[in-house]
């Protein structure tokens, strides 16, 4: 509980000033929206930029009311209801979570050593809500990577109680995957051991074992730049598609590898038209084309999506994609930017002018 309160602190430094990693293109050359040369967007009915909502990665409308009132009233007690009704099965929970951390953690680098104070106050004064104990934990996380320096003592002390507060949500939500989850990005920044890090992986797998969204946070743990290697994180995606049941979003998995290994990958020639780029492309878009439209994960594929197409000029599939979540842009790769919004509106400006050059139209737009 200290450490929440040390983070205050640390903002009224103005400490909280930077992303948590640098922002990564795929080589492709990229116009701006207000270009000449670019075509509008706005006639597609596609959201402004300044309009763009960078919390979450679609709708969701009972998160989107209750963050409003949260951050109007600074009263957590919303927030609290809501995640006490949100089911421990499935995504929906860890999105929230992550959504209330994020707005958290947004506001005090905004307003530093006052922004955020809700989620402060939630805790002190429910220190027994595994909601709250949840959303503390995330926010802990969030904070270590935009705030320190990876690799120094702040940025251990601030993932060390991180932990704790893992274990405490733990603790007071029996059978929810959520605070093992979040302990995968501790483990990452920790280094723990394969071994040390199998034995959390374990605990989220006994609890829902197709959660996409903790795949992708396993997955960072095996990339190379922590602690494994681009075989070791390709291998770990390839086994989660292969066992993945139709309708899964785990299909998407292999794409999410290449990502993360991306600058190197893009070094090679027709990257696009790789065959371990083509493959994951083809079995993300069979995912989306298979899973159920409620998914709250298929969002995230999609905008990922869109990242790949419009790299590989496949203007009509990315427009196709963009039309599902073009209002909101709280996922990879745009959170990865400085202004999550700017970035996806220059792919989606290259998509719309990419889309009619090849005699596409407001007329003719994909659904």
């Amino acid at each position: 509980m200290e450490i929440l309160w040390f983070l205050f602190a640390v903002g009224l430094l103005g400490a909280v000033v930077a992303p948590w990693m640098l922002r990564r293109r795929s080589g492709i050359r990229l116009t701006s929206p207000g270009a000449p040369d670019a075509a509008d967007p706005l006639a597609y009915g596609f959201v402004r930029q300044e309009l763009l909502d960078v919390r979450m990665p679609g709708p969701d409308q009972d998160l989107v009311d209750v963050l409003d009132v949260v951050q109007r009233t600074q009263d957590w007690r919303a927030a609290a209801q809501l995640l006490a009704g949100t089911p421990k099965e499935g995504e929906v929970r860890w999105q929230r979570v992550q959504a209330f951390a994020g707005a958290a953690s947004l506001e005090l680098q905004q307003q530093p050593g006052v922004g955020g104070a809700w989620l402060r106050a939630w805790r002190a004064e429910a220190p027994k809500d595994a909601g709250g104990a949840a959303v503390h934990a995330e926010f802990l996380v969030q904070q270590a990577w935009r705030s320190a320096a990876v690799g120094t003592d702040e940025f251990r002390i601030i993932l060390e109680e991180a932990r704790n507060v893992c274990g405490e949500a733990a603790l007071l939500a029996p059978g929810d995957p959520v605070p093992y989850i979040v302990e995968l990005a501790v483990a990452r920044g920790l280094g723990y051991s394969h071994e040390q890090f199998d034995q959390v992986w374990l605990k989220v797998i006994d609890r829902d074992a197709g959660h996409m969204g903790a795949h992708i946070a396993a997955l960072h743990y095996w990339c190379e730049k922590w602690h494994g290697s681009r075989e070791d994180a390709d291998r770990f995606a390839t086994a989660a598609a292969a066992r993945a049941p139709q309708g899964s979003l785990l299909s998407a998995l292999p794409l999410f590898a290449v990502w993360e290994h991306l600058p190197d990958l893009t070094l090679v020639r027709d990257f696009y038209g790789t065959q371990v780029v083509s493959r994951a492309m083809e079995g993300a878009l069979f995912a989306v084309q298979t899973a159920r439209p409620d998914d709250p994960m298929l969002a995230h594929v999609r905008h990922l999506l869109i990242h790949f197409l419009v790299g590989a000029q496949r203007w009509s599939e990315a427009m196709g994609q963009i039309v599902h979540v073009d209002g909101h842009v709280g996922a990879l790769p745009w959170t990865m930017s400085e202004d999550p919004a700017a970035e996806y509106a220059v792919y989606r400006a290259l998509a719309v002018a990419g889309y009619e050059a090849n005699g596409g139209s407001p007329a003719t737009l994909p659904g």
